[in-house]
């Protein structure tokens, strides 16, 4: 079953601690980190995956985060893509930086039992795909 989605990611722009001179706002910081994100998007294809517009004119906003005690900047993109299959789209919700997501077509979407198996099999190789990335990142920091 095609479907046609419209996700929305905030990519966050955090201050980095050590640099005097020069030193990057968090709003560029925000801005920078989405561009390279819709360049990666743009660039590396999804099988199953048409990218139909990419919307970057959100403004960048600022929060401050309880937890680490300081604003981060946050740049949001809108992306709207059409895919073969309900799975094949669900690699974007795992997505760092995924916030929404709203079904554009069709208007109802009935699932046979086969369909729901693939979908939970698929979400099952997305989050571990995630944890591997998230255990990589831990460990460089280490």
């Amino acid at each position: 079953m095609a479907i046609k989605i419209k996700l929305r990611f905030d990519y966050p722009g955090r201050g980095k601690s050590g640099k005097v001179f020069g030193k990057k706002s968090i709003e560029q910081i925000a801005e920078e980190t989405r561009q390279q994100k819709v360049a990666l998007l743009r660039n590396v294809p999804s099988q199953g995956i048409r990218i139909e517009d990419i919307d970057m004119s959100s403004e960048v906003y600022t929060v401050f985060d309880e937890v680490n005690r300081k604003e981060v900047a946050y740049a949001p993109v809108f992306i709207t893509i059409s895919a073969d299959h309900l799975e094949d789209a669900l690699k974007f919700s795992m997505k760092e930086g995924f916030c929404t997501v709203t079904v554009l077509e069709p208007e109802d979407v009935t699932l046979s039992k086969a369909e729901v198996e693939r979908i939970l099999y698929k979400a099952n190789e997305e989050l571990q795909d995630y944890k591997e990335y998230l255990l990589k990142r831990i460990n460089n920091l280490n």
